[in-house]
């Protein structure tokens, strides 16, 4: 069937067009000591899609003694909820460019994470680079390829999130020139330690993952948006043109916000959401 000179399937795509939003995500461990299967099904009732997953039992992950953080993949999904990534764990990441064991181990282990991705069919997994006072050297930056290389060979994406470590990530990206390396664009840390500089200009146009928090409270971040001082409406406008279509996804803690209810942390969240998501429209 046509209408005005359309066919029946561009009027339905254009209808679809009208409707189209951001999925809206938020990380798991945003706090509170919750067994995984009721941290997600109040993820869930509280209106997210999704969640990024914290890849490690580290940071008191392991509050029930559950070691379960591999079983979550199953238990979001079993909740209704989509795995956007992973996050790899940060404690050792200052070691990626040591040539020593530990160096070594690090690097292992997140190329464990590429083939933990394939396995449990989540797409991007989150890393940090070590920062500014542990410059990259050609053993890291072999390190990385040799990551990358994994990832390509898997279908899986490997994220370098800004913290502070503009340089190191600057050289990553430059260096290594691959479809499954890219972006975490981290809002809260951009205006904390680089305000001066345009990373979604810079880097955009490799975004693979987002990162959103304002900068307020006793971290001067992490905090839950439009709390703080950024700018959201600049901030969600320069997303939208970097053409990322991943979702609206929130990183924020409970740190201040401890007097709260968990459901009602999570509503405020995910209200906060919308109204960034509104915000890339």
């Amino acid at each position: 069937m046509k209408i005005s000179g359309l066919e029946e399937r561009d009027v339905i795509s254009v209808a679809d067009l009208a409707v189209k939003r951001y999925m809206i995500t938020i990380y798991d461990w945003f706090g509170y000591e919750l067994p995984n299967k009721e941290r997600y099904r109040l993820i869930k009732e509280a209106g997210f899609d999704g969640v990024l997953l914290w890849w490690s039992d580290d940071f008191g992950r392991d509050c029930f003694g559950q070691k379960d953080y591999r079983k979550g993949p199953q238990i979001a999904r079993e909740a209704g909820l989509f795995i956007e990534n992973i996050h790899t764990p940060v404690q050792n990441q200052n070691k990626l460019w040591l040539d020593n064991l530990e160096g070594e181990a690090l690097t292992d282990c997140y190329l464990l994470c590429v083939v933990d991705c394939a396995e449990f069919e989540i797409p991007t997994m989150v890393v940090h680079l070590p920062n500014e006072d542990n410059p990259c050297n050609l053993l890291g930056l072999d390190r990385i390829k040799r990551i990358t290389e994994k990832a390509e060979q898997l279908g899986v994406n490997v994220a370098l999130e800004n913290l502070r470590n503009l340089s190191n990530l600057a050289y990553v990206l430059e260096q290594v020139n691959s479809q499954r390396l890219g972006f975490c664009y981290d809002c809260g840390h951009h205006y904390r330690r680089y305000p001066d500089d345009d990373l979604l200009s810079m880097y955009g146009s490799r975004m693979m993952a987002l990162h959103l928090h304002d900068n307020n409270g006793s971290y001067a971040q992490h905090g839950l948006p439009f709390d703080g001082t950024i700018d959201w409406s600049s901030t969600m406008k320069k997303i939208a043109k970097t053409g990322y279509s991943g979702a609206t996804a929130i990183e924020a803690m409970n740190w201040d916000y401890g007097d709260l209810p968990v459901e009602e942390f999570l509503h405020e969240a995910y209200e906060r959401g919308k109204r960034l998501e509104a915000l890339r429209l």
